[in-house]
């Protein structure tokens, strides 16, 4: 146990948007170990988050925007107030860690600083390697641009230096050996107990929350009754799904560039388009489809949307406390992961939250997904949007009453679930807090 040891948890991003390292913080509590948990404040954390006696956080404020001035300038501003705000926080505001456990990305300046306090206090750095920082700046850059083999070389000096490492791939394992020498402990992703397979009364009162808010949740209109939603229905004390329910689809995204919601779209149109062939529609059922998540090109996308004038398919953007989003998953058909890693080398946890709610899924083909995705065995992979719309169609046929396919992608999923974060973090991770 670490009754007796302090274990420093950073991430220069919104603490409540980093699922990851909330349950690092969790374990490292549960294990006896003091944490101090420095991020951005923002989205409201896991309640066990907060509710756990063992953990302290801390909540920086993140960097006002700087937009009136040059780019360089605004770059060079940021930096040195990110700088100053980490080394006052790790420095003044929390005993001296015996181990400092950094998640990258975003590297810059982090890694530097981190590096830093951990020679002046004599602790340990431990770096979880969640992607790479200039695979992500290259996106917007460009592959050859000065900042970005900048941003490399800074990765990869910084990332020699730490104590431990671990990351989220075999891949990632294999191309920090072979390209910079950092050995590392792959620790899968793995859903907390949170993420799990639901009966159809909790599928009806998740329905019944978000019909409050969301009108597309919301049964006939020409019923009064509350007790209906848009899939389910109360009949005396039994709840039942509806005979012609829609199919509930459902993806999350951070609405980044390295998610291409254009895809979706595209293969819900092809949908569309099959559903209003009046001699074969009867085959499939209307869509809901349900994108959550923040992120910067949320706006872009919702404009998308509401030029589509889509009249078997309704989408909603909500964003989900994180409570009611694993109950979602557990409710929901069917999954579409559109996450195309920067780096080829990391894995989606959205996938790892389906999964451990048995719902199987449909994710864009990338270098590493056979690490997670086994297509035909627990999801289906597909390269575009007129792969992805054939799959939608596939899946569907027959819907409700016939799911075979995707019954069988269930059943596969249940050795999945039996493997959670506690279970394997404890068997890969505790062992290098207790060195």
């Amino acid at each position: 146990m670490g009754e007796n040891k302090n274990i420093c948890v950073l991430v220069l991003g919104d603490i409540g948007r980093s699922p990851r390292m909330q349950y690092h913080s969790l374990s490292l509590a549960k294990a006896g170990f003091k944490v101090d948990l420095i991020g951005y404040a923002g989205t409201q954390p896991h309640q066990a988050l907060i509710d756990q006696t063992n953990i302290k956080i801390h909540a920086m404020q993140p960097p006002t925007s700087l937009n009136g001035l040059p780019g360089l300038l605004r770059y060079l501003m940021k930096a040195i107030y990110l700088v100053i705000q980490l080394l006052i926080y790790l420095s003044f505001r929390i005993s001296k860690p015996s181990f400092l456990l950094l998640q990258n990305p975003p590297s810059f300046p982090t890694i530097a600083v981190a590096w830093f306090i951990c020679r002046l206090r004599g602790s340990k750095l431990v770096i979880d390697w969640h992607n790479y920082g200039y695979t992500i700046l290259g996106l917007s850059l460009g592959k050859q641009h000065i900042l970005v083999r900048l941003s490399k070389w800074y990765e990869s000096f910084f990332g020699q230096l730490s104590d431990a490492n671990f990351c989220v791939t075999n891949a990632m394992r294999n191309d920090l050996q072979r390209n910079w020498s950092i050995q590392a402990i792959t620790l899968y992703d793995r859903p907390p107990s949170m993420f799990k397979s639901i009966q159809l009364e909790d599928r009806h009162k998740i329905f019944k929350t978000l019909a409050k808010e969301y009108e597309i949740f919301r049964g006939d209109s020409s019923n009064n009754s509350n007790e209906e939603t848009a899939f389910t229905c109360k009949i005396g004390k039994k709840i039942k799904y509806k005979e012609e329910r829609p199919a509930l689809i459902i993806s999350s995204t951070s609405w980044t560039e390295d998610e291409d919601f254009s895809i979706l779209l595209s293969a819900l149109e092809d949908y569309e388009n099959l559903m209003k062939n009046s001699s074969i529609s009867k085959q499939y059922p209307r869509l809901i489809c349900v994108i959550t998540g923040k992120g910067p090109q949320k706006e872009y996308y919702q404009n998308l949307i509401k030029q589509k004038q889509f009249e078997f398919i309704s989408i909603c953007t909500p964003w989900l406390t994180a409570e009611d989003y694993p109950v979602l998953l557990g409710a929901a058909d069917l999954g579409v992961c559109l996450h195309k890693s920067s780096s080829g080398l990391d894995l989606p946890m959205k996938v790892v939250d389906m999964f451990g709610c048995g719902l199987p899924v449909c994710a864009i083909s990338f270098n590493c997904l056979h690490e997670l995705v086994k297509n035909e065995e627990n999801g289906l992979i597909f390269q575009n949007e007129e792969e992805l719309g054939q799959q939608l169609q596939e899946l569907l046929e027959g819907f409700p009453n016939q799911q075979r396919k995707m019954d069988s992608f269930r059943a596969n999923l249940k050795t999945f679930q039996r493997r959670r974060w506690e279970q394997c973090w404890r068997q890969t991770a505790y062992p290098v807090f207790c060195d």
